[in-house]
């Protein structure tokens, strides 16, 4: 059985991972590079039970589990290690406080929290994650492919492929998996609007100097701006703090993203505040990226409306990281089985929301 998956981020690499498991081909199409937007540019942080109560719960617990799983049955070294994580606060609340300090830490901030242990939260370098995945689906008999899909071809209401770049790709099943970018696949199928929602980061290189203490905290900008920076220390001697989202326009091509005008600057002076560590060490990546985004808050998991062998996995939000393994596990045997047998898919069914009109469809050029 061979799989066209439209997208190289990790959603659609953990599809392709699980499908060659299966004993499918999956063939991943795409256009710019693996791991080349959010799944490369993002924290990477895992959290077991933060979507408890909510109708991600099942797939959050499965997922942190494969993500232990697959760390020891790839045998690749993608930063993947347990955190203990704190919530908190800097200027003068943070003084007034005078709670939990953290040696790496300034006195500016104080951490009124401990939001999870090494029980319960992780993380992995999301980069060498998704790249590691789509090389085991290699191994396994997987493929990639240079291009981009610009149709599907279909005889009837049966999908037999998808055209790139003029050729057609035969497939068994197709699996839209490109992030905010899937909204570009509403020209050709009918899908539910997907948005992009821009963040900002920075990456140090500090070396040993800082312990797995992941951060989620609230700091105030010069000019009254409430940011809610997250500082996550990585196995490779980096540390990564992202801030300051926007809703900016989405451009046609991932590699077009860029920082929004000062970000940078105001990022670089909130990690300052932060850590004297931070402070003095060199910055090896200044970025941004979109993470995508439903209109209910919900991913798009499962078989399109009215086409038979169309299948779409987006609108992650910010967990795509976390619920990348127990999406692709799914979709593969949503595919293979004709259902997923780990987690109910129901709650992320693309029809329970009507499709764009492919008319509106804008971007910024």
């Amino acid at each position: 059985m061979q799989v066209v998956i439209c997208g190289g981020g990790v959603i659609g690499a953990a599809i392709a991972y699980f499908l060659s498991r299966r004993g499918a081909k999956p063939v991943v199409v795409e256009g710019t590079g693996i791991a080349c937007a959010a799944s490369g540019k993002s924290g990477g942080f895992l959290a077991l039970d933060w979507c408890d109560g909510t109708p991600l719960a099942d797939l959050a617990r499965r997922s942190f589990a494969l993500h232990a799983e697959l760390a020891q049955a790839i045998g690749r070294d993608w930063g993947y290690r347990r955190l203990t994580t704190y919530a908190g606060t800097t200027g003068a609340a943070s003084r007034q406080g005078q709670r939990t300090r953290l040696a790496w830490l300034s006195d500016a901030v104080c951490l009124g929290q401990r939001l999870g242990s090494q029980d319960t939260t992780a993380q992995v370098n999301p980069g060498p994650f998704t790249i590691a995945l789509i090389e085991a689906a290699q191994a396994l008999g997987g493929d990639v492919r240079s291009g981009t899909v610009t149709a599907l071809h279909t005889e009837g209401r049966q999908v037999k492929g998808v055209v790139v770049d003029g050729q057609v790709i035969a497939a068994d099943a197709v699996v839209i998996a490109m992030g905010p970018w899937s909204l570009l696949a509403a020209r050709w199928l009918p899908l539910p609007p997907v948005f992009g929602l821009k963040g900002h980061s920075l990456i140090f290189d500090t070396g040993s100097r800082v312990p797995p203490e992941a951060l989620f905290l609230e700091t105030r900008d010069s000019d009254g701006t409430i940011e809610s920076p997250e500082v996550f220390p990585r196995a490779d001697g980096t540390t990564y703090v992202c801030a300051i989202s926007s809703d900016s326009p989405l451009p046609v091509e991932p590699d077009a993203v860029g920082p929004d005008p000062g970000a940078m600057a105001r990022l670089e002076a909130i990690a300052a505040s932060l850590s004297p560590i931070l402070a003095g060490a060199p910055i090896i990546a200044r970025q941004a990226c979109f993470r995508p985004v439903t209109r209910d808050g919900l991913p798009l998991i499962g078989a399109v409306p009215d086409l038979d062998g169309a299948y779409v996995a987006t609108g992650h939000s910010v967990w795509g990281i976390l619920n990348a393994p127990a999406t692709g596990e799914a979709v593969a045997d949503l595919i293979i089985d004709g259902r997923a047998r780990t987690v109910d898919l129901s709650a992320f069914d693309p029809a329970r929301m009507p499709s764009l009109d492919p008319k509106v469809l804008s971007f910024h050029a």
